[in-house]
């Protein structure tokens, strides 16, 4: 599985791992246009072999759908569309507070020891949230 944590920027990108067990961040692509990035995104999914995508959709505290995430919709449709995989949207509220606190920076896009950044280690934690949910469905466990 990917994860993207969509931007008008840049996207942070994470993996699982073969048996969706574990999620960890990839990397940061810089935006360059639609058909660079998706072009960018088909190609790790064939490296990594990606059976399906999750995209962090932005969804407001209240739980409402503002401008981004109306955005982070249609790019996933276009996603679901160009690259030909399943495409999920996932709640990502509160995502990169948590990868914030997990990289112990107060400050955008910095570094951690590991050169992990904000926006790959959001990816990851919204896998990792789906994957979560993903288990703790019935027809999961059975």
């Amino acid at each position: 599985m990917l994860a993207i944590d969509y931007g008008r920027r840049r996207m942070g990108l994470a993996v699982s791992d073969a048996l969706r067990m574990t999620a960890r961040p990839l990397t940061v692509c810089q935006r360059t246009n639609r058909r660079g990035d998706l072009a960018r995104i088909r190609e790790i999914c064939r490296r990594h072999g990606v059976g399906t995508i999750v995209v962090g959709w932005p969804l407001r505290l209240d739980g409402s759908a503002g401008e981004m995430a109306r955005e982070t919709e249609a790019f996933a449709k276009r996603l679901r569309q160009e690259v030909g995989l399943p495409v999920e949207l996932m709640d990502e509220r509160l995502s990169s507070w948590e990868a914030q606190q997990t990289l112990g920076q107060t400050s955008r896009g910095k570094l951690s020891a590991k050169g992990e950044t904000l926006d790959d280690v959001a990816a990851a934690v919204i896998l990792r949230d789906y994957l979560e949910r993903l288990r703790a469905r019935p027809s999961a466990r059975g």
